[in-house]
């Protein structure tokens, strides 16, 4: 049966490149995901953009002595450049800086106010006097009137992990440098969350029989011993969507980037459609009660999707149509599953950019081929606990399981079948093929289903590791049956065998297909396919009333694979060449000298 499944991941901030963290965090599980359903020929769309708005993006603005619209582009183009090199598949990666985002946003807004879940209260904050304006809290550092911390934020204390109160925060200083502070009264919209939380309990409830327990347990717990509490959403900026409020002192604040950023996985379907010629298409993902939606995130965002998220589709309800579309009764669908990540390590450290203690992603892919990069990171992902980049445990890796077992095996069966039946598959009777034959046929076969269950239930480093068992399996049958030597005395015994092998590495180049595309696309064609597994990726600039921006899509290709191979005697092959590199041991130091400079 088709299903309808959105792939919604973590927005990144416009504020840092990309390193590996990040990449096996949300990025790769949710292409991995998505390639795997449109293997089986679902109906996928997969989305996420650049988080373009908050403090983070003005701050590094601010250090860089640049207009912010000129720092989030450039980092914004360069994530465009990185996702294309490793090949995540985004049917649309935007921007939240958008004309349809801005409108989107500021609908659900209006929604959950008419609703009767936002109401405004005035707060203290810190202002600038000679500054004429109110400072963000990450601009406001101080002492951790908690543990004593002297580098605090006015909101949070990255020590002691304690939100904060700022009026309480001890020596307040800009981070600007912009005089003395005094607190103010400044009035802001929130979220009332508390409202909410009996209908996040039950959704989160009804989500137990395939939550992750790292997301489901941590969710619930929390809410049992914190409770769901109202949450301011607007903020005094000037960098960001306006407030629709048409009241002279909103003029000067912005929706807070923590409620308007997640509702670019609605914002995103929505200008997916509109620059597909089909403006009502997000529907099917949005309104249809049958669609699935998973949101591929890190663990420190798992109980705002868990919680804040769905308590705001929840809040808007079908109010949200009535404002964007002017149609009532039409509610928004809620996400299905939230298979967030654990963390990556580096070298047994935290990562850490300020200390260029990170492999960063572009940076990594000038010297590595993103296959090589894109296995390491799915057979270690962080899934049920945090793991660690190891630069040898990379190099082993490489040479011993995707050189070694898949890519030798891959290559010297083809190899082999192109030079001694000249260049075609050979042409057996399939009737006469023995039990050996027919039973690693058999084992291949089934492992559609073994390692299908395991990608159905985003378990990506269990369907890894299935699929080269099988890979293993067909070489201890090619040990058996020696094709190279059986060759000079029972060429047709050996036909059989490298038929038999051809048709399981044809097989297991579509189990490897999400994890590793890029080499599985190459061997599909020495294969002689025409038609390729996946689509292409493109980029285009969209203009609309805010400006013009850049936007990388998605052209799928249409055609079920994620089935055994119906390779059959006598079908012409190109001529095949290795798929993977061997790496020298002495990158492996080199790579570890250039942590921390």
């Amino acid at each position: 049966m088709t299903e309808t499944i959105l792939v919604a991941v973590a927005w990144p901030y416009a504020n840092a490149e990309i390193h590996v963290g990040n990449i096996t965090g949300s990025h790769l599980p949710g292409d991995i995901f998505a390639r795997y359903h449109r293997l089986k020929g679902d109906k996928v769309l997969m989305i996420t953009g650049t988080d373009s708005h908050g403090t983070p993006v003005t701050m590094s603005a601010d250090k860089l002595g640049k207009p912010v619209e000129e720092v989030y582009k450039s980092f914004h183009e360069g994530f465009i450049e990185l996702f294309q090199q490793i090949g995540i598949t985004y049917d649309l990666y935007t921007t939240t800086h958008s004309d349809n985002h801005f409108k989107v946003s500021q609908a659900m807004f209006l929604a959950l106010q008419k609703n009767g879940y936002l109401y405004r209260e005035f707060s203290k904050q810190w202002y600038s006097p000679s500054a004429g304006k109110f400072l963000p809290d990450r601009y406001v550092e101080g002492t951790c009137y908690i543990c004593g911390y002297e580098s605090a934020r006015s909101d949070q204390c990255d020590r002691c992990g304690n939100v904060l109160e700022p009026e309480k925060l001890i020596k307040p200083r800009a981070t600007t440098g912009d005089g003395a502070l005094e607190l103010r009264d400044t009035e802001h919209f929130y979220l009332d969350l508390s409202k909410l939380e009996p209908k996040v309990k039950e959704f989160l409830q009804s989500r137990s029989d395939h939550m992750r327990d790292t997301v489901l347990g941590e969710s619930l717990r929390k809410i049992e011993s914190e409770g769901l509490k109202a949450r301011s959403i607007t903020r005094d900026l000037d960098w960001g969507i306006p407030v629709p409020v048409d009241e002279p002192q909103w003029k000067s604040k912005v929706l807070y980037v923590w409620f308007e950023a997640v509702i670019g996985y609605l914002s995103a379907p929505i200008e997916w459609s509109q620059l597909s010629g089909n403006k009502e298409a997000w529907r099917e993902w949005w309104i249809n009660p049958e669609a699935k939606q998973y949101h591929f995130i890190g663990k420190d965002n798992i109980f705002f999707h868990t919680s804040q998220w769905p308590a705001e589709l929840m809040g808007a309800g079908s109010a949200f149509m009535e404002f964007f579309a002017g149609e009532q009764n039409a509610p928004l669908i809620l996400p299905y599953d939230v298979p967030a990540n654990q963390f990556m390590n580096l070298e047994s450290q935290k990562i850490s950019g300020s200390r260029n203690w990170a492999v960063w992603g572009r940076d990594a892919l000038t010297r590595y081929d993103p296959d090589a990069i894109r296995y390491y990171l799915t057979a270690n992902m962080p899934e049920s606990k945090d793991s660690d980049w190891d630069w040898a445990e990379f190099v082993a890796r490489n040479n011993n399981e995707l050189v070694a077992t898949w890519g030798n095996l891959a290559n010297r069966v083809l190899s082999f079948c192109y030079k001694h039946w000249e260049g075609v598959v050979p042409n057996v009777d399939v009737t006469t093929l023995r039990p050996a034959d027919l039973e690693l046929l058999a084992t291949i076969e089934a492992g559609f289903n073994t390692v299908g269950a395991e990608l159905d239930a985003v378990r990506l480093r269990s369907a890894l590791g299935e699929t080269m068992k099988l890979a293993t399996a067909v070489n201890q049958y090619l040990d058996v049956n020696a094709p190279w030597s059986a060759v000079k005395t029972d060429k047709d015994g050996a036909a059989k065998t490298i038929y038999t092998a051809l048709k399981a590495i044809d097989s297991l180049k579509i189990m490897f297909a999400p994890f590793i595309p890029f080499t599985s696309e190459r061997l599909h064609g020495f294969f002689g396919y025409e038609t390729p597994l996946f689509g292409e990726q493109y980029t285009e600039d969209v203009t609309d009333a805010i400006g013009t921006h850049k936007v990388l899509r998605y052209k799928p290709v249409e055609s079920l694979q994620w089935k055994p191979s119906d390779l059959k005697p006598g079908q012409k092959l190109n001529q095949p060449g290795p798929l993977f590199k061997k790496l020298e041991t002495d990158v492996i130091e080199a790579e570890r000298g250039r942590l921390g400079r």
